[in-house]
């Protein structure tokens, strides 16, 4: 499911390790529901912070049928906050479409 799914790097460079765990997130993401239309996840480093070191930022918004979930998480670490974020979207997704499921009965 490569083909609709964008990462975007911002402020530091690409890493092949990582898209490829992105890409095996998105595809698991795509077991929850049928109705994902697109994805795009943006790796970022914002402004260096003085009491909290260097920060990365994963955001990841899912173009679902209805409309999109969008989630942000912030880490020192990369991974980690791209593996937060898309438990978080995993979390989001579930009970979206759980509450999908509820309104057709």
């Amino acid at each position: 499911m490569k083909a609709n799914a964008d990462v975007v790097y911002r402020d530091f460079d690409a890493s092949p390790a990582l898209n490829d765990i992105i890409y095996k997130k998105i595809e698991k993401l795509h077991r929850f529901s049928d109705s994902i239309i697109h994805s795009r996840v943006v790796l970022d480093a914002p402004h260096k912070h003085k009491h909290k070191g260097k920060l990365f930022r994963a955001s990841i918004e899912l173009g679902v049928k209805g409309s999109p979930i969008t989630v942000s998480q912030d880490d020192p670490s990369v991974h980690i906050a791209v593996r937060n974020a898309f438990s978080a979207l995993e979390r989001r997704l579930k009970e979206a479409s759980a509450k999908r499921k509820d309104t057709r009965h």
